[in-house]
């Protein structure tokens, strides 16, 4: 691969996306690579932008529906040791990009620091909720956020204070960046408190999702002020079924992907739900699932 020369070890071709996602479906990437350092990641954003490839990054691959097609252009997943690891500072926190949501708050609570527990239940990775400031009615990831180390798309590497960056409502002015690590500040508490609150919440909250071994995906982002699950359900489309995709009976603002299922399947249930909702109440909803 003379176009990734210097960086073979690390890049890979026509590699299947199916099983790097929660609805495990979809095509391959065109190229696949997962960097061992924040440096050959800078390395292959460079690369990517003089060659004019498309780069998308890959967390845990809970919102992400790929097309059965797959997707041109470069998906790096940051899965190495270099992206994975946690330390503590007095009451701050240093996650790398790649570290599961459920696993910072599980070590946030260990350590004693409080305020995270609201997003108990949230799949993900650190990198992909701070991007998309992760949230709920009780609070958004942003607000503990202090520092973000990043690589630009023009593969520059560069800090990041909270005063630089703008959180709004799912959203931050990271979009043009691939994070590296996250610094948030925290609360101290008991370990003990912090901990029973958590795993209230994640009992609450696990409740009300899909069983742990289906296949699934949550659909839409919830309008102000509304839930996109009551909307839904006021529609009249819990137990919509197309193809091999069910809306869940516990929630259904989340989708059932079966053995047989496609990627189509997922978006003919989608384009269902959004224009029935319009027409039925109204209500434009947006989606939280991300399509490659």
């Amino acid at each position: 691969m003379a176009l990734w020369s210097g960086l073979e070890e690390i890049v890979r071709e026509s590699e299947l996306l199916a099983m790097q996602t929660w609805l495990g479906l979809g095509g391959p990437a065109q190229y696949y690579a997962e960097p061992r350092t924040p440096e050959e990641l800078a390395a292959l954003v460079r690369r990517a932008r003089e060659q004019g490839i498309a780069m998308r990054v890959l967390g845990a691959g809970s919102n992400v529906l790929v097309r059965d097609e797959g997707i041109a252009g470069l998906a790096i997943h940051l899965g190495c040791p270099a992206f994975m690891a946690m330390r503590t500072s007095e009451n701050r926190v240093i996650a790398g990009s790649g570290v599961a949501l459920p696993r910072l708050l599980t070590f946030t609570a260990h350590h004693g620091l409080a305020g995270l527990e609201s997003l108990a239940a949230i799949p993900g990775t650190v990198g992909g909720a701070v991007r998309g400031n992760v949230g709920t009615h009780s609070g958004d990831i942003g607000e503990w956020v202090r520092r973000v180390e990043v690589v630009t798309f023009s593969g520059e590497m560069e800090t990041r204070t909270h005063r630089e960056i703008l959180f709004s409502r799912r959203n931050s002015t990271l979009d043009d960046a691939v994070i590296v690590e996250a610094e948030l500040e925290l609360v101290p508490e008991a370990a003990a408190e912090v901990t029973r609150r958590l795993h209230k919440l994640w009992i609450l909250r696990k409740a009300l999702q899909p069983l742990g071994h289906q296949n699934s995906a949550r659909l839409f982002k919830d309008p102000r002020g509304a839930s996109a699950a009551e909307l839904i359900e006021a529609a009249g489309l819990k137990g919509t079924q197309i193809g091999g995709a069910t809306l869940c009976d516990r929630n259904v603002n989340f989708v059932i992907a079966d053995a047989n299922c496609s990627a189509n399947d997922i978006l003919r249930i989608i384009d269902t739900v959004r224009t029935q909702v319009q027409n039925r109440l109204g209500v434009q909803l947006e989606l939280d699932l991300e399509i490659w």
